[in-house]
């Protein structure tokens, strides 16, 4: 059995919580980059008029994530919109992936 990735162990714990929630990051084969939506939203969970996106990365990347995030032109209209916008930082403690989360809302 494979263990399942950081963003694959998310999405269970979403979708086990109520939420609908699918990777909204995507993969440009020529250009051999990825292309966040809004430039940072990785994840988009929706549940019962609640919407939260959700930037991905590791624990030690959380602030530049959040700086880059606060740097966006979108940051307002998506906080007028009542999204919620969360950076995840993954780290592994004790042979599990943990956590850290930063709600840049």
């Amino acid at each position: 059995i494979m263990a399942l990735t950081p963003p694959q162990l998310y999405l269970r714990t979403l979708r086990a919580n109520g939420y609908n929630a699918e990777v909204v990051e995507k993969w440009i084969p020529g250009a051999g980059i990825r292309k966040d939506l809004f430039g940072f939203i990785d994840i988009v969970a929706l549940r019962d008029g609640e919407t939260v996106g959700i930037q991905t990365t590791s624990k030690s990347n959380i602030s530049a994530r959040v700086r880059k995030i606060e740097d966006s032109p979108y940051l307002n209209q998506l906080r007028k919109a009542n999204w919620t916008i969360l950076v995840h930082g993954w780290y592994k403690a004790e042979n599990r992936w943990v956590c850290a989360v930063k709600n840049v809302s």
